[in-house]
């Protein structure tokens, strides 16, 4: 049987096309981050789904420390909202690979099984036929690790406890990285901007699940993410926090970006 697979989407719109000008901007926002690596491997991150001229410099402060672990991590969770299709639950793709121009990456058809009986997870390829929330990852995830499986899943509507208990099943340990794509909040003024998405930082440093989608338009995945990590004892980091006025657009209207890890809470930052 010949594999389905999910083309890129917003190539060419939300980063570049080609594949040797993407590889060069990918590398050139990893190594402009700066991020005080860790002992171990965070299990999961946070990150911002804009457009890379936009959030791909917020978006390197959680990657590049990544590399380290290159050969560590196989499997990535993607968690992250749906801005175009509607859905009841979480949706899985049809497809069994996602190609970005960088190459071809293979969803971990295995880890799908351990989620056949939630009746809150669902088959949907128009879910992902035209979402950007997850897409936007995979060239920074092929940028650096060396080879992983993905397990795409795009979160409509559904409470924080449906999304941890997919979560939960997909735990895995030290192979598997969960990744939750999510924009802060979205077209006030830069000022009115940073006080809200302070407030929204505040409530994901302490671990309370209460953020709404005038919050973060990944709310649901977040909260989620949250009910695990204080199940698992993580201990969240702010790596970085910016808004489009700070990157390229106006300061009228803006949309807030936050970089954030999830970390073991007896691991500290590695000081060499």
């Amino acid at each position: 049987m010949v594999a389905v697979v999910r083309p890129a989407a917003v190539a060419g719109l939300f980063y570049p096309a080609d594949p040797a000008v993407l590889s060069a901007e990918v590398a050139a926002l990893l190594d402009a981050a700066s991020v005080a690596p860790t002992a171990r491997a965070p299990k999961a991150v946070i990150v911002p789904h804009a457009g890379y001229r936009y959030s791909g410099s917020v978006a390197a402060q959680v990657y590049a420390d990544l590399r380290r672990w290159r050969d560590q991590i196989e499997r990535v969770v993607l968690l992250g909202p749906v801005h175009r299709v509607p859905v009841r639950g979480l949706a899985l793709p049809a497809a069994q690979t996602w190609a970005t121009p960088l190459g071809e990456v293979p969803v971990d058809t295995g880890a799908l099984t351990r989620l056949a009986d939630l009746a809150q997870v669902v088959i949907s390829a128009a879910a992902h036929a035209w979402e950007h929330a997850l897409e936007v990852q995979l060239p920074f995830l092929q940028g650096v690790l060396r080879c992983f499986r993905c397990v795409p899943l795009a979160v409509g509507d559904a409470t924080a406890a449906e999304v941890a208990e997919v979560v939960e099943r997909l735990w895995g340990g030290s192979e598997t990285l969960i990744v939750v794509s999510s924009d802060l909040s979205h077209g006030h003024p830069y000022a009115q901007a940073r006080r809200l998405d302070t407030e929204s930082v505040q409530h994901i440093l302490a671990l309370e699940a209460v953020l709404d989608h005038g919050h973060a338009c990944g709310a649901t995945p977040i909260n989620g993410l949250l009910l695990a990590a204080r199940r698992h004892g993580l201990r969240p980091e702010l790596l970085d926090y910016r808004n489009s006025g700070d990157t390229a657009g106006d300061r009228t209207r803006v949309v807030g970006y936050a970089a954030l890890r999830f970390v073991d809470r007896d691991d500290a930052a590695a000081v060499h």
